[in-house]
């Protein structure tokens, strides 16, 4: 199993016919993606890398079925695309605009959380299953199928951890980028959730930053919920108070916003602490060796 996506998510592109949209769909399609449609005003008829395009969401929801949606439409229209995603019905959106005013991704997330779609994003680059699918930009090559969970704010720091783990022979189930806030649809708690019940995921990695607290809640998640391994990694140790570390929400503003306040958490959560990415593979590969026999155990029944 995986989480969020598989092999059978169909999947419609919002602004497929700009030069980021088609590029990256030829990408998500080479992934194993099964993009089902495209929408673009203005552009209905013609025709992508053998998807076709149509000029509103309503209109392609009527010739093709779709699960999910993935916006590639710039900042000031994302709000209404995002809308129109939503009214459809589609289960699951993912956000790559960075940019959108807070007001609208506030709308948006309330809206969302009414018709029960799930939000990635914004400022996120997408989620990535192995083999599978890929919705977003995640550099595919760098992963592999296997049984590790990554949830990360940073896109960068993912695509680091993957390939550091890769290089080791350790594949991974999904790979999620949460966006670098400050708002966020679906946070560290939801995903972590998410993993938990993932038969296929046997270890989880955090990769957290500095600034706000959702790592605090995660670690309270951890401690009460999750009963699988969780290694973790806070980035932004030496970063000084009011500090902006390049994602919007990572901004140190308070104790409870700093790598020690996080990591201190964490560990106090049961979670096994990574002082760097290249300690992340020996960590993960030291947990699954041990693990071993009961995973072989489950799968046998």
């Amino acid at each position: 199993m995986t989480i969020l996506i598989n092999e059978h998510t169909r999947v419609l592109v919002q602004g497929i016919t700009g030069t980021v949209g088609a590029f990256q769909t030829r990408i998500m399609q080479a992934a194993g993606t099964r993009i089902v449609a495209g929408v673009t005003p203005g552009k209905g008829g013609e025709e992508i890398h053998g998807v076709p395009v149509f000029n509103a969401l309503a209109e392609a929801r009527e010739i093709c079925a779709f699960d999910a949606a993935i916006s590639f439409v710039p900042g000031r229209f994302a709000l209404d695309a995002a809308l129109e995603a939503v009214s459809a019905g589609v289960r699951l959106l993912v956000q790559l605009t960075e940019g959108i005013p807070d007001h609208d991704v506030m709308a948006l997330l309330r809206y969302a959380a009414d018709k029960g779609t799930e939000v990635l994003g914004p400022d996120t680059p997408g989620v990535l299953s192995p083999g599978k699918s890929k919705l977003g930009v995640h550099p595919d090559a760098m992963f592999m199928p296997g049984p590790v969970g990554i949830l990360s704010k940073s896109g960068s720091l993912s695509y680091e951890v993957g390939r550091q783990l890769t290089r080791r022979g350790i594949g991974q189930s999904t790979v999620v980028g949460i966006g670098g806030g400050p708002l966020w649809g679906l946070s560290q708690e939801k995903i972590l959730a998410k993993f938990n019940q993932d038969p296929d995921t046997r270890v989880i990695v955090l990769l957290g930053e500095v600034g706000g607290t959702m790592e605090h809640d995660a670690a309270a998640f951890i401690r009460r919920h999750v009963t699988k391994p969780v290694v973790a990694l806070i980035v932004g140790r030496t970063a000084p108070p009011g500090a902006r570390m390049g994602h919007a929400g990572a901004i140190i503003e308070g104790e409870r916003a700093t790598a020690s306040s996080k990591l201190q958490a964490l560990k106090a959560a049961g979670a096994h602490i990574a002082d760097s990415v290249l300690e992340i593979p020996d960590r993960v590969g030291a947990i699954l060796k041990m693990d071993a026999p009961s995973f072989q155990k489950q799968k046998r029944r």
